[in-house]
């Protein structure tokens, strides 16, 4: 539906069965945010303040954690005010912005995971070539590639959507994502080839370079010391079930779009969930107990009369 300012407006579907829980649905998703925030947060700002954190496996963390302080601003102040609303739209243009920062941010977590394993793969690897190859040059280099480079990339796709007409004005999903190229009239080729060369240039390349790096760390680890392992397998095993973890979530939202027939509700509704909710919740708890050196300033930070 248009309005006198040609703004054309969805209507989100969503939150039509919600009438009588409104108010426990928005203080449920508001706790939610709030913990997203302090636990990202919380580990954030113990990585800036304690000198021994400021090396660069904690500083790609750090920025791993502020990628899902970014996302959820991105999406929960839209979700808490669709709750509250009898009608929930969104302008067809906000949802495209809302799906390029969703999209780039996601894209930046896989960069970010592959810079990861970079220097987890030169610290074991080559560990007398570290302090030439990771300076902070090179560190604030990967940092920027790995934000600016899909936000650019994923930008070109938000003009050739946002002509495409829309036969379709009820959004099924909260958040605006892959699906809504449902809405459009019809599918574009040169669109559907673009968003292949951003899904293998942003997602498949970066995930076989973690999976690369990672073989080659566990052979040398695996011809090594016990001691060695133990310390490669303390500061790897987080990044792999936080790669896994990402990778499954990635994966359902391609299906979505793939797939001809829509999910039933209550998956789609689970897996929406892990994304916005458990997922944010999930990289701290994975940093924070599994990484020692952050577990000792947390603990001390929680329960400082306690030795660590």
């Amino acid at each position: 539906m248009d309005n006198n300012l040609n703004i054309t407006y969805i209507t989100i579907d969503a939150y039509v069965e919600l009438d009588k829980y409104r108010f426990v649905y928005f203080v449920i998703m508001f706790t939610a945010y709030i913990l997203i925030i302090c636990s990202n947060s919380t580990i954030v700002c113990l990585i800036v303040i304690h000198k021994n954190l400021h090396e660069p496996m904690y500083i790609f963390i750090a920025a791993l954690l502020m990628n899902s302080v970014f996302y959820s601003t991105t999406v929960y102040p839209k979700i808490l005010t669709d709750v509250l609303s009898e009608k929930p739209i969104i302008s067809y243009s906000a949802c495209l912005f809302q799906y390029h920062i969703t999209y780039s941010l996601g894209a930046s977590e896989f960069l970010l995971l592959a810079t990861m394993s970079y220097d987890r793969y030169v610290s074991i690897c080559k560990p007398l070539q570290y302090p030439t190859i990771m300076t902070k040059t090179n560190i604030c280099i990967l940092l920027v590639v790995a934000w600016i480079l899909p936000a650019g990339q994923l930008a070109v796709s938000i003009p050739l959507n946002a002509n495409f007409k829309l036969c379709n004005f009820n959004f099924k999903g909260i958040i605006c994502n892959s699906t809504i190229s449902k809405l459009q009239c019809e599918s574009s080729r040169e669109l559907n080839i673009y968003g292949l060369f951003c899904f293998v240039n942003l997602l498949i390349l970066p995930v076989l370079f973690i999976l690369f790096t990672y073989i080659r760390i566990f052979i040398i680890t695996y011809r090594s010391g016990r001691e060695v392992r133990r310390k490669a397998a303390q500061t790897c095993l987080p990044h792999l079930i936080v790669l896994i973890n990402f990778s499954c979530l990635a994966s359902f939202d391609i299906l979505l779009v793939q797939m001809e027939t829509d999910f039933p509700k209550i998956v789609s509704l689970i897996m929406l969930m892990q994304a916005i909710l458990y997922h944010p919740l999930f990289n701290p708890i994975i940093y924070g107990l599994k990484m020692r050196e952050i577990y000792q300033h947390l603990r001390k930070l929680f329960c400082p009369g306690k030795t660590v």
